[in-house]
């Protein structure tokens, strides 16, 4: 059966799932909203549908597929499993309403541009890790940019005295600031494995074709641990934390996604 059909029922999913949580999210305090679970639900139907189509089109015989759209296709995927579960016990499937669409987007790239480069099955396992902890790494921090905007647009409205009807369907503001900081010291956590094991798995990660990739991988580091240390000292909070969010988050996409851009799609290198 072609793949076609399936990832155009993945996608759909994502989208409805985040249009749920969209409608529970703007809906009027006396007015219907869907229940918080469909949403949930439906995701966690996309994801694995979604999931499936990566084992069938990431893993082919012989190794892993790190094509530029299957690897964002990836990434997406881990991002969406990540938040869906953490919903099942957190107050977090908010960010579903911005993350959901994006997910059903990149299955609809990968779909439209597929790819083919692997990542042999006889790569050191070491190297297999770092791949690994890098994209666990990099979905959590996506989630913590999400959550970032989320609070600075909750942040605002509160000192405004005008808490739209969506902000008021949010959690209460320190427990959305402590989840940001969760999520960003757990992905901290695994930035500083992922970039272990490529010190030590990697043959050279400032040879020519590593040396941005690495650079900006530690600028991120840098500016996620910043944070965390102006947080315990300082308390930084707000603004601020947005801030340095952001920068850390457009920095480490830079480092991955924008070199893999320019090497794989413009200048058709490996």
């Amino acid at each position: 059966m072609s793949a076609s059909l399936p990832a155009l029922l993945a996608a759909l999913l994502y989208f409805i799932a985040g249009l749920l949580i969209g409608l529970r999210l703007f809906a009027q305090p006396d007015g219907w909203r869907p229940p918080r679970t469909a949403g949930i639900a439906t995701g966690l139907a996309a994801a694995a549908l979604h999931a499936a189509l990566l084992w069938l089109g990431a893993y082919e015989d012989t190794g892993l597929n790190v094509a530029f759209f299957s690897i964002v296709s990836l990434v997406a995927w881990v991002v969406a499993v990540l938040l869906l579960v953490s919903a099942l016990t957190k107050p977090v499937e908010n960010l579903g309403i911005l993350l959901l669409p994006l997910a059903g987007i990149a299955v609809l790239l990968e779909l439209r541009f597929p790819g083919h480069r692997l990542l042999p099955d006889t790569a050191p396992w070491g190297l297999r890790a770092h791949v690994l902890v890098s994209l666990i790494a990099y979905a959590l921090l996506t989630l913590a940019s999400v959550q970032a905007i989320l609070l600075a647009i909750q942040d605002r409205h509160l000192h405004r005295r005008q808490p739209v009807g969506f902000v008021r369907a949010l959690p209460p503001l320190q427990t959305m600031e402590s989840l940001l900081f969760e999520m960003i010291a757990l992905g901290f956590v695994l930035l500083t494995l992922a970039l272990g094991t490529g010190f030590m798995f990697l043959e050279d990660m400032f040879a020519q074709h590593l040396a941005h990739k690495t650079l900006l991988s530690v600028l991120a580091w840098a500016v996620f641990g910043v944070l965390l240390w102006g947080r315990f000292r300082f308390g930084w909070r707000g603004r601020t934390a947005l801030r340095w969010t952001l920068v850390g988050f457009v920095v480490l996409m830079l480092a991955y996604f924008g070199s893999k851009f320019v090497l794989e799609l413009l200048l058709q290198r490996g």
